[in-house]
């Protein structure tokens, strides 16, 4: 068989598994709102974890981080690390404040309504301000998923763009329908090990067949050795290097309203589950992202 059938049996074997994982969420989700949307506030530490990082980071971490380094080197690794510092933070304060919040005020199973009852704001207008704005920039935030998933069906199988992307989110649509938060978060949480176990061995495959770590840093500093330099080929003390550093590093301050996010924190079981979460969830990213940076040299 050639390397594009096989390519095809795995991406069918996934898709087939991602609408089994729908199907086995819808068995399991009772028949009312909070299990449909929280999941009954039942998710386990590792679950919450590994699907709050495979939703946040997914096309982003497989292809917008290696681009990255690749084009400008070890400089755009500072994005992964404020990332990393903004996610274990984030599980930190964040996640046992407001999974016990959330249910003390009223019960709230989604962000608007939590700040409502939080806030007791009896005009709804906070609410639906905080509709528009998840409504708004999730669109272009999901767009970018999409984007990720055409380019990948153009690039591997030579299909249409349109068509890899348009399959794509009708799988997703309906898994999340009939599975809801359950499925999407089981999902996540496939795709995570897959995220995880691709990025681990893919760089150590590339490194042996490249002659192994030597030759690597070798041929990569052969091309401009600044590409090696994690404060960029300028040195770390001049304004541009500086800014640059920063404006990366900023890249964590995002997790702290991500409804996709801290919608995990409120579906723990308990806000104690947290600590075992963010041990999870940031060893999961802080090993993902360094197998990235190293496919993106290789």
């Amino acid at each position: 068989m050639t390397e594009t059938t096989f390519r095809t049996i795995a991406i069918v074997l996934y898709f087939i598994g991602m609408l089994a994982i729908g199907w086995f969420a819808y068995r399991k989700t009772k028949n009312n709102l909070d299990d449909y949307m929280l999941a009954g506030r039942g998710l386990r530490p590792s679950v919450a974890a590994l699907s709050a990082g495979a939703s946040d980071m997914s096309g982003w971490l497989l292809m917008g981080l290696p681009g990255a380094i690749y084009v400008s080197g070890l400089i755009e690794a500072w994005i992964a690390i404020g990332l990393t510092i903004g996610a274990w933070i984030n599980w930190k304060i964040v996640a046992p404040r407001l999974r016990a919040f959330t249910e003390k005020a009223g019960d709230s199973i989604t962000i608007p309504s939590f700040f409502e009852q939080r806030l007791k704001d009896r005009t709804r207008l906070l609410r639906i301000v905080c509709g528009i704005i998840i409504l708004v920039f999730f669109t272009f935030y999901v767009s970018s998923g999409m984007v990720a998933a055409g380019k990948f069906f153009e690039s591997s199988f030579g299909l249409n763009y349109l068509g890899g992307m348009l399959l794509v989110a009708a799988i997703t649509m309906i898994y999340t329908l009939f599975g809801g938060f359950l499925g999407a978060t089981l999902t996540d949480v496939a795709q995570g090990l897959l995220m995880f176990a691709a990025l681990v061995a893919v760089p150590i495959v590339a490194v042996i067949n490249a002659g192994g770590p030597s030759t690597v840093i070798n041929n990569v500093s052969e091309i401009d050795p600044g590409l090696l330099n994690l404060f960029g080929s300028d040195g770390f003390w001049t304004f541009a290097t500086i800014t640059s550093v920063v404006s990366a590093l900023a890249w964590g301050l995002g997790y702290f309203g991500q409804p996709h996010i801290i919608v995990r924190f409120m579906a723990l079981r308990t806000p104690a589950d947290a600590t075992v979460a963010r041990r999870i969830g940031v060893g999961w990213m802080a090993i993902s992202a360094l197998g990235a940076v190293a496919t993106a040299l290789v």
